[in-house]
């Protein structure tokens, strides 16, 4: 399981150093995609293939599926850690989630997230900030 929240550095040629603790769960392959909120998502491949399984039962007919397929799919890049659990991140998607230096890797339990060092404290702060527990009462909490 991924938790905990981590600072590392982007180097010059675009590569990012997993976290020690969660190298094991991604050295049979993972797959980075874009996120729902201007940030990037790593799934463990076997995550990601329980993922696209559920999606491909989904009627194509849908359009809310087709625009999950386009947004999730076409952005996503299954990648193998090297010897020094780094990962390449592509260009694109770099530029999407703005990420350039500083970068929060943050364990999500089944996947993982990546933020610019500045959006997540953002995300960060607002998420802190609201004390309304009542709205995580669906969750039975």
């Amino acid at each position: 399981m991924f938790l905990g929240e981590y600072t590392h550095t982007l180097d010059e040629k675009g590569r990012l150093t997993i976290p020690a603790k969660f190298r094991n769960l991604l050295a049979a392959g993972l797959v980075v995609t874009r996120g729902f909120d201007q940030n990037l998502m790593i799934f463990p491949m076997d995550e990601w293939q329980g993922l696209a399984q559920r999606v491909a039962e989904r009627p194509l007919s849908d359009e809310g599926v087709r625009a999950f397929r386009r947004r999730v799919f076409s952005g996503a890049v299954d990648l193998l850690p090297d010897r020094q659990g780094r990962i390449l991140v592509p260009p694109y998607l770099r530029e999407f989630a703005g990420i350039d230096g500083e970068v929060v890797i943050a364990g999500m339990f089944n996947y993982i997230e990546l933020w610019s060092a500045e959006a997540w404290q953002t995300v960060r702060q607002s998420v802190e900030s609201n004390s309304d527990a009542s709205r995580w009462q669906d969750l039975g909490i």
